[in-house]
Formats: C-alpha cells, structure tokens, sequence
C-alpha cells in the first residue's frame, strides 16, 4: 500500500524505462501496474545481510543488465549505504556518506545532529519512564509528540508518530518493557502555511540538481501523518536554507525534508529527514516532466536532465487516506464539507488514480475494503486487558 513505489513504477514506467519492482505481496497494486515488467513478491529481515544481499544479486542475474536500484524506504536507504558496496557490480545507486542516512533516518541522532550544526529544529528527549516524560511534559506543556526512535524497526504495533494530549495518556505511553525508548518532541503548532517539505535529488557531487518545496495541506493522521493533500508553493527561504544543509551534511541522492514554520521565533525547524524517496513526490513534476525519481535515474545513467520550469499551485491528494483525514479535520473545526469538495476538485494528480493504469486503483479499494471490513474483528481480538477471541 506505498503509493509513493507505485509513483516511482509510474514516473519511469512512462519514460519509457522497464520496472522491476520487489514487493511483499502478490496482491500489492504498485506490483501490477502497467509498467511494471516483471516483479518478485520477497520480505526479507534486514538484519539478515548476507541474505539480503544474495536476494538482490539472484534479482540482478534475472534482469540481466545493470539496473538503477531506489529505496522507497528508511531500512533500504540505511542498508544500500551501509552495506552495498558490493552490489555496484550490478546495481547503480547514489553513494552518500555511509553512516549518514541512519543518522538521518533516526528521529533522536537527527535531532542531536542539528543541535550540532545549528540547525533549527523542535526540542526533544529520549524518556524510558512516565516519571521521565512528564518531566518533559512539565517545561513544555501540552501536546506532546511521541515518537519511535527508529521507526524503520519494529514498532510492536506502535505508530511511529503520536500526538499525546494529557499527562494520563503520556504514562500509558511510555510504561516500557525493558530498556526500550521513546522520543519526546516539543509540539509546534501547525496548519495550512506553517507545514511544509522539501524534495531533492543530490549528484555525486553532492549538488543539489532537483528541488522543489510544497505546503501540506492535509495528513493523515491529522496533524502529525503522511500529507493526504499537498500543495506545491514558492518558498525561497525554505529552499535555500535546505539545499544549505544537504550542502553541509554531504548528502547525495534523494532526500524528502519535513519542516514546520515557527511563529514565536519565525524560524523554519526541521521535523523529519527522509533520506530516500518521499511518498509524495509526484506533486512535483516540472514544465519538462521531471521529477526527483527521473532526475536521479537520468543522472546515474549518464543522461542529461531536461531543463523545465516550476509549476506552482500543482496538488496531490492521497484518495484513501485524505477522507479519513478530512474528517478529522472537519471535527476539530478546522473544514467544511464545502471547503473539502473545493479541494479535491483542484487536484492536479492523485496517488493512485490513473487514466493510463487502472488496475493497482482497483487493487488499492479492494484492500481498503477489507481492511474496513476486519478492523471490528481485529480490534475485539486484540483489545488490551481482555481475552482473546475468534
């Protein structure tokens, strides 16, 4: 259910280049777009490396020439960085400084890491007690976000992002088992102009060849999730202070930057740093129909990137999750039902919905149904402090 793979299949599927895609189910719809030419349905443990890196030469050999590799995800931009030196014999693949993309990827050492550079970000601890985070809670009131440390792991059923309202809910939050962690960040008040995101595609050089800055309109969950609907903006402040830091930090290839505008000290402050593709990153194709993923392949296959211009007020909407948040947003006063249908009207592309690629639209209503249809289930099966039932 990664719209943003099913983006990437599309974007270079339409250029004309052939797809290969790995997925973790037979049934996922990015596996049965149009342009994709041949996909493997594989789940592996990424703690497994020598697995992991035997999976990737079998699917090399099998396609039969030298492919461009994209992570869509934290643990295998980690993974390629970290490990993936000896897969260049078949794969092509930007090359950023090895132990940066888990520093980056993880919410705490980013949050240190800033503090280093000066950057300006939201305050944060890691607590491992009620007794810890209220402390927290204490100096800097409520809400509080709570987030996993290292999301790309297993969260044992955890969001990686949750928005705490009252000190009860902060202690059940954080009784621990063991020596586990959680991250505590300063709540900055957000909405429509004060969140934004940066989308880059870095050279070997470390220049920083594609960029483009949109507003999030929309997430979901509210507030705190994935943009559902998101608007791209000119925003020369933002842009040059992002393309500064990936300066600074060395970064190479694509990277999707979340910021939240600060209005008690009018600062942009870093939220989250992706360092890989972003789900929404088709928002942003120029007058020349490039986008990040393009830019990237072009680039690591020797190929010259078309020159284009921006193409402010283009939106994106995420058809299955942007209802749910909407509502949300409706509850809490901030949308009307008026507004909403305004919205979507003015979508320019959506995550899924394609004229020229049906079929993984179809998939992706089929699995949202079912999900809609057990949640009763599963939620009566694992409702805490109850008993198990079928």
């Amino acid at each position: 259910m990664h719209h943003g793979g099913l983006g990437l299949i599309r974007s270079l599927g339409r250029a004309g280049v052939p797809m290969y895609a790995v997925q973790e189910h037979r049934y996922a719809p990015a596996a049965h777009s149009r342009y994709v030419r041949g996909h493997w349905v594989w789940r592996p443990d990424a703690q497994d490396v020598d697995g992991v890196l035997r999976g990737l030469r079998g699917i090399a050999e099998r396609i039969g020439r030298t492919a461009v590799l994209f992570p869509t995800d934290d643990a295998g931009a980690i993974f390629l960085a970290e490990h993936g030196n000896s897969l260049r014999e078949w794969f092509s693949f930007p090359q950023p400084p090895h132990d940066l993309p888990r520093l980056l990827a993880g919410k705490y050492t980013m949050y240190r890491l800033c503090q280093a550079l000066g950057v300006p970000c939201a305050q944060a601890t890691m607590v491992g007690s009620p007794d810890e985070a209220g402390e927290f809670a204490d100096r800097f009131g409520f809400p509080v976000v709570v987030k996993l440390p290292t999301p790309w792991r297993n969260g044992a059923g955890r969001r990686s992002t949750t928005i705490v309202h009252d000190r009860a809910e902060l202690a059940e939050l954080c009784r621990l088992p063991g020596d586990q962690r959680l991250m505590l960040q300063e709540y900055l008040p957000g909405g429509i102009g004060h969140d934004w995101f940066f989308h880059g595609y870095c050279d070997a050089e470390a220049r920083c060849t594609a960029s483009f800055v949109g507003t999030k309109e929309r997430s979901y969950p509210a507030h705190a999730g994935l943009t559902s609907l998101g608007r791209w903006a000119e925003n020369a402040e933002l842009h040059r202070h992002a393309t500064d830091l990936l300066h600074r930090l060395d970064f190479r290839g694509i990277v999707d930057l979340d910021f939240r505008w600060d209005a008690r000290d009018g600062q942009y402050k870093l939220l989250d740093f992706n360092p890989r593709l972003g789900a929404q990153f088709r928002l942003f194709e120029d007058s020349a129909g490039v986008d990040v993923a393009l830019a990237a392949y072009l680039d690591l296959t020797g190929q010259a990137t078309p020159a284009g211009t921006s193409v402010p007020g283009r939106r994106f909407l995420v058809e299955n999750y942007d209802p749910i948040a909407a509502l949300r947003y409706w509850r809490d006063g901030r949308l009307g039902l008026r507004s909403w249908a305004d919205s979507v009207r003015a979508v320019d592309e959506t995550a899924w919905y394609a004229r020229d690629d049906l079929t993984p639209f179809a998939l992706m209503c089929l699995w949202m149904g079912a999900r809609a249809a057990t949640r009763p289930l599963r939620r009566l099966h694992f409702r805490p402090g109850k008993e198990k039932k079928v």
